[in-house]
């Protein structure tokens, strides 16, 4: 069952907000309100936060060695799966997702859970001696309280990427979800306290609609906050840039994932059947909601015409339609503003000199909610003002080149890279590719088959992993000569 009414969670109650008002949120398929969800304010932030300080300093969760978190942990992720279905339905109400890829996105997340569990379910190793006759030891503490700003895209695997490392490093959290898909974190605070995690450990704070500037005093708040020690942010770049200079201007660590490019460059000699299996994916699996969504493909000249066609034609038999229904490929945009600025993308591109191949409109058959038809725009050429920025919807932009020095040069023009596809038969020229590009990784003919459970000491704490775990603790060595 999920709620009309969404409050802030802080100190494990659900408190009415300080100011005493509510925005109504919409169902992107139907434009009708399904929920009133708590303002957020300073006054919220800082209430959150001296219940998070007082989990962190007194509370049970001060004294629980690292096993014991690992089995909250996993029981986290246990009562995740058993809410899978609750968290579908949540995230096609909230963010339009289809609820069979929004079940995806669950399983992930439990599997986010237990992956933190296993990073810390065995005591540390003492360290090897680093002098004789002298014993070597790393003590790693809880950094303090931890801000998350998470995403209004794949909302419940957003905030599970931040919460869980924070959790198994032993912080203390206060999480602010984004204004248009509240009810997710409302389940998250719900999953969080059945599976026995002490009251104050999460703390959830909602924003605001205001259309001029939706959440930001809140997140203004959290991130100005003496007593936040560790911030993390994920979403749009325009909001990541100010988050990273606010939080500099407060001196603040802070693990920023912004939504980025992840170009799909095929060459002539590839099997050109999966390279577009692999763009079809990556630019319409999640709306094209994904951080790493394909929203630019480069292909080789031989073989672009051909792939422009062929990717148009199945682009226009995608299933568009209600995320409540199983057999729907792409569901709606979550809100209208992000349906009238991709429209507005989609026109500026056309008037650059663009070919519309597919798309570009709303479907037909669904004349209410924020539907937007998987788009395929050719030609694209790097002078044009669309080439080089996120999307963030169902659209790709496809772009010729003949030579790799070319591929290499228009990748690198590229606001933003995060994952680099290479498609072809010559694993020599891919290696060297590879190398040359700026994205953080490099798929070799496949499509992102994401590993949660690793990750590089370069990665955003939200991305798991060790370095992840690491963010927010803070170590020091300790010597012990022998007597």
């Amino acid at each position: 069952m999920l709620p009309q009414a969404v409050r802030h969670f802080i100190g494990g109650k659900y408190v009415y907000s300080t100011l005493r008002k509510s925005y109504g949120v919409t169902d992107p398929a139907t434009g009708k309100e399904y929920a009133q969800v708590e303002v957020g304010l300073g006054a919220d932030v800082n209430q959150a936060v001296l219940a998070a300080g007082n989990a962190l300093e007194a509370g049970p969760w001060a004294g629980l060695t690292a096993p014991e978190r690992a089995r909250i942990l996993r029981d986290i992720a246990d009562a995740v799966d058993a809410r899978a279905g609750d968290i579908a339905a949540a995230e096609a109400q909230g963010p339009g997702l289809p609820v069979t890829g929004a079940g995806v996105q669950a399983a992930q997340a439990s599997e986010v859970f237990r992956s933190a569990a296993s990073l810390i379910a065995e005591p540390a190793a003492a360290g090897a001696p680093p002098a004789p006759g002298h014993s070597g030891y790393v003590l790693s503490r809880p950094a303090g309280v931890a801000g998350l700003l998470t995403s209004w895209r794949t909302p419940f695997l957003s905030q599970a990427r931040a919460v869980a490392p924070a959790l198994a490093a032993g912080a203390a959290i206060v999480l602010k979800p984004d204004e248009w898909a509240p009810l997710p974190a409302a389940l998250l605070a719900e999953i969080t306290t059945t599976a026995g995690l002490p009251d104050g450990v999460l703390n959830i704070v909602h924003g605001s609609l205001h259309r001029k500037a939706p959440g930001t005093q809140a997140r203004d708040a959290l991130i100005a906050h003496p007593s936040v020690a560790r911030l993390s942010f994920a979403g749009e770049v325009a909001a990541g840039q100010q988050v990273i200079d606010d939080a500099a201007a407060h001196g603040k660590s802070l693990s920023a994932e912004v939504l980025g490019n992840s170009p799909c460059v095929i060459f002539a000699d590839a099997d050109l059947d999966q390279a577009i299996d692999s763009v079809l994916f990556g630019a319409f699996a999640l709306g094209g909601q994904r951080r790493t969504a394909t929203s630019t493909v480069l292909a080789q000249r031989p073989v672009y015409d051909t792939l422009v066609s062929r990717l148009a034609g199945q682009a226009e038999r995608i299933r568009v339609g209600d995320p409540g229904d199983p057999a729907t490929q792409i569901g709606p945009l979550p809100h209208a503003d992000q349906h009238d600025k991709l429209s507005s993308f989609v026109r500026l591109g056309i008037r650059e000199g663009a070919l519309l191949a597919a798309g570009g409109r709303r479907p037909a058959g669904l004349p209410e909610g924020n539907y937007f038809a998987p788009t395929v725009l050719a030609d694209v050429t790097p002078t044009m003002a669309i080439f080089a920025g996120p999307v963030g919807g169902p659209v790709v932009r496809v772009t010729p080149f003949d030579t790799g020095e070319e591929a290499i040069s228009l990748a690198g023009a590229l606001a933003h890279p995060v994952t680099t596809y290479l498609w072809t038969s010559d694993l020599e020229r891919a290696r060297g590719l590879a190398a040359a590009m700026e994205s953080a990784s490099t798929w070799v003919n496949s499509r992102n088959q994401r590993d949660l459970v690793h990750a590089t000491a370069g990665r955003p704490a939200a991305a798991g992993g060790a370095a992840a775990v690491g963010f927010y603790t803070r170590s020091r060595t300790m010597l012990i000569a022998a007597d």
